[in-house]
């Protein structure tokens, strides 16, 4: 891993990347959305436990489902952005660390420390959040990730204790395990419509070298 990503890499990524509000009207392909999935996925996380689990909206009927659960303000971004992302959380991930982490039993660190589970899974699948966004800009896609939405609304619709409404639902678990963590709207965002950009702390503002 001696060599580093170009500078024009470096600008598609960070320096010149933005948060869109405003999208042109331009689909995104369930090809890529696979492909944003298979390069988020390679980024570590705790005993590679990969607890976030995606919902892609991408129909009108899907948008109005999550319609109900929106802040005013998120609304018209969230309804004209070609997909919307779930990025949500299993907090009983650790069902699969037999498969992800097989060499120790994991599973026994989590099975039993419920508050243990839910921090890890929260904290890990806000880490595959940021992967999920820059695994999304190096495709070329355009993010607008936000809170400003009533997350217990959304994990009534979206994930509920019923299996047969439920994807992710797994027949063992009577309970719901999947927890949104936040959204975030994919598209090829409108630079016509951005805002100026907003500073950024220097690092003697942010860091320490010790």
């Amino acid at each position: 891993m001696s060599k580093r990503v170009n500078e024009e890499g470096l600008d598609l990524i960070f320096r010149q990347a933005r948060t869109h509000n405003a999208w042109l009207n331009k689909p995104v392909s369930d090809d890529t959305l696979r492909e944003l999935y298979d390069l988020m996925k390679w980024g570590p996380t705790s005993a590679n436990c990969s607890p976030a689990r995606i919902v892609f909206l991408r129909t009108a009927e899907a948008k109005q489902r999550l319609l109900p659960a929106l802040a005013p303000g998120n609304v018209d971004k969230t309804m004209s952005a070609p997909v919307t992302a779930i990025i949500a959380y299993d907090i009983k991930f650790y069902e699969a660390l037999p498969k992800l982490f097989p060499h120790t039993d994991a599973r026994a660190w989590f099975v039993d420390t419920p508050e243990l589970a839910e921090v890890t899974a929260k904290r890990n699948s806000s880490l595959q959040g940021a992967y999920f966004m820059i695994a999304a800009r190096s495709l070329g896609l355009d993010c607008g990730p936000m809170s400003g939405f009533d997350n217990a609304k959304v994990d009534h619709e979206f994930f509920p204790a019923d299996p047969a409404k439920n994807t992710f639902q797994q027949e063992y678990f009577a309970d719901s395990h999947i927890k949104s963590n936040f959204l975030c709207n994919l598209g090829y965002g409108d630079p016509a419509q951005l805002y100026s950009r907003s500073p950024r702390l220097d690092f003697g503002e942010a860091c320490q070298l010790l």
